[in-house]
């Protein structure tokens, strides 16, 4: 393992002589809060809200940042960093695409559902094999991966499943739906916990907030 791909995720130091500061906690933590907002509404905290609060965040946080983030991996050469960063703002920037041009000239609702779970199915596939990369970085990154894993296998099974309209989610729509509103709270705190040991621990330039070693090593 090189050691630009150790560092490249909550790195116990600062990448060396790449020019640029680590991308990897601000990607972090756009994905983060992005994904905790969502969340929130499909585990039906948000009752009395919209349900669309995390819309325009989808595309300016979650999407072009975290792109940003992905292009900045590349000039540090992490090959990791940029697929998973560049993947997921493009994620967030499609959905929020398609909840604006496509969502609203639907004439079956419930099809929009079934979208959003190929949408989810897809992902849920690209990220398996990220999933299984990260197992060569730390714990807080596979950690990330993991907890995502299953938020995007309950999402996609409960919006192929659910035969009541729901979006913004409704709770009541589907337990799976629910589900994996909670598991994406998780993923969201695990992904803020990695972006925060980034930050600190690029800081100080020794390892502050603690990521773990990796979980194999090939």
């Amino acid at each position: 393992m090189s050691t630009t791909e150790e560092s490249a995720v909550a790195p116990a130091a600062a990448p060396a002589a790449t020019g640029i500061a680590d991308p990897a906690p601000l990607g972090l933590a756009a994905f983060a809060l992005t994904t905790f907002l969502l969340s929130a509404v499909n585990a039906g905290w948000a009752k009395t809200s919209t349900g669309f609060d995390w819309w325009g965040y989808a595309i300016a946080y979650g999407g072009v940042i975290q792109l940003l983030a992905g292009m900045w991996e590349f000039r540090n050469r992490n090959v990791f960093g940029a697929t998973a960063f560049s993947t997921y703002g493009g994620f967030w920037i499609g959905v929020g695409l398609w909840l604006h041009f496509i969502a609203p000239t639907a004439s079956n609702p419930v099809a929009l559902n079934r979208d959003l779970g190929w949408i989810l199915l897809a992902f849920a596939i690209v990220n398996t094999y990220l999933l299984i990369i990260s197992t060569q970085l730390n714990m807080a990154v596979f950690g990330v991966f993991a907890t995502l894993e299953l938020t995007e296998i309950f999402l996609f099974l409960g919006n192929f499943t659910t035969k009541v309209a729901a979006l913004p989610p409704d709770p009541t729509s589907s337990t799976l739906i629910v589900i994996g509103g909670w598991i994406g709270v998780i993923t969201a705190l695990v992904a803020w916990y990695a972006s925060a040991a980034g930050v600190i621990n690029g800081l100080k330039g020794r390892q502050v907030f603690p990521v773990g070693k990796p979980l194999f090593d090939m």
